[in-house]
């Protein structure tokens, strides 16, 4: 768990500002083949199945410092290089405080991505892609920062290509939390959201598209992990969505 000092800063943007801070990119929901479509990523995304999902918004771009700390005042990261790069070190806990927070100041209903409407997003609609843009090894740091690439930072969002949507940093840069449980057997058929009480807050949650400080084969549109919602790390950070 990062063990960093927060910065704290005083709140002064508006609703209506924090809303057009927030860059969205429409997704026309359709249905899929979730899952482990090239037979090598494990039992954890095994067996492949058809999900559908219903039209949502999805942020451009990883949730950032300027963006985290006009909503909470303070700023968490373990890297403190500028607003534009991805907030992290912050648990699943600490994001739906965030997201509570931006609600009530926007009038909006932001959330966290299902990890089918992540996977879809990250394929480009659901297409078979293996990072978020592309399925070429010899192509994929074009698109993200990986271990291999980052020289052990995070990056300001958006530096990369997009993937076919027109949404970045979805292969790398940081993991970003998801809105389930690790349950993958429940996305059969119908993407729904899972609903969550206090009682579950410490369950794991799942975590999508790799990082900066892991090698690029963990930031695979499939691939997916389970991590302690009340954990943080300097890796890990979130996306917004935005039903329709």
């Amino acid at each position: 768990m990062a063990d960093t000092k927060r910065t704290i800063r005083k709140n002064t943007t508006s609703g209506q500002n924090l809303a057009e801070m927030i860059e969205l990119v429409y997704v026309p929901g359709g249905c899929f083949e979730m899952g482990d479509f090239t037979g090598d990523g494990g039992k954890s995304v095994q067996p492949v199945q058809t999900v559908r999902v219903e039209d949502f918004s999805i942020g451009k771009y990883l949730v950032t410092h300027g963006q985290w700390e006009s909503v909470m005042g303070e700023n968490p990261s373990h890297f403190q290089l500028g607003k534009n790069h991805p907030v992290e070190s912050v648990s699943w806990v600490e994001a739906q405080r965030f997201i509570d927070r931006l609600n009530q100041l926007t009038g909006k209903r932001y959330r966290l991505p299902t990890e089918a409407e992540w996977e879809y997003a990250a394929r480009s609609g659901g297409k078979k892609e293996e990072w978020a843009g592309t399925s070429d090894t010899r192509q994929i740091e074009n698109f993200g920062w990986f271990l291999e690439n980052s020289k052990a930072l995070t990056h300001a969002v958006g530096q990369k290509e997009p993937n076919g949507l027109g949404i970045y940093d979805m292969s790398g840069n940081v993991w970003e939390w998801c809105r389930d449980l690790d349950d993958y057997d429940r996305h059969s058929h119908v993407a729904s959201l899972p609903e969550f009480s206090q009682e579950d807050l410490m369950l794991d949650r799942m975590i999508r598209g790799g990082s900066w400080y892991h090698v690029s084969c963990f930031a695979q549109t499939m691939c997916r992990h389970a991590v302690c919602s009340a954990y943080s790390f300097e890796y890990l950070g979130l996306r917004l969505v935005l039903d329709q």
